[in-house]
C-alpha cells in the first residue's frame, strides 16, 4: 500500500524533482510534489511524496525528520487525510463573515 509522507519547512527553492531525490536514498518514489500557491505559482514551503512500500517510508521519516536542507530543518510525517473545508465559513456551521450585534 502506498503511504503518503507530509513534509514541511522545505527552502522555497526545492522542486518536485529535488523534493524526490531528498527521498530516493531510502527506497523507490511513486510521487513527489511540491505545494505551489495557485496565484503566483512560488512554493508554500511544503510538499508531498509517496512511497509504495511502508517499511522505507518510515525509514525515510524517522531518519529525515528534523534533517537540515538548505538552513531549514525538515518537519516530516505521515501524511493525515486531508479534511474538505471549501465552501465554509471560518466557523463552525459556515457563519464567518461579520458580527451583526445580536
Amino acid at each position: 500500500m502506498t503511504k503518503k509522507i507530509y513534509i514541511g519547512n522545505l527552502p522555497f527553492s526545492t522542486s518536485d524533482e529535488e523534493l524526490a531525490t531528498i527521498f530516493q536514498p531510502f527506497g523507490e518514489v511513486s510521487s513527489s510534489r511540491v505545494v505551489k500557491d495557485r496565484y503566483t505559482g512560488r512554493s508554500r514551503g511544503f510538499g508531498f511524496v509517496e512511497m509504495d512500500n511502508d517499511e522505507a517510508a518510515d525509514k525515510a521519516i524517522n531518519e529525515l525528520n528534523g534533517k537540515s536542507v538548505e538552513g531549514r530543518v525538515l518537519k516530516v510525517s505521515e501524511a493525515r487525510p486531508r479534511e474538505d473545508n471549501r465552501g465554509r465559513g471560518s466557523r463552525p456551521g459556515g457563519g464567518g463573515g461579520r458580527s451583526r450585534g445580536f
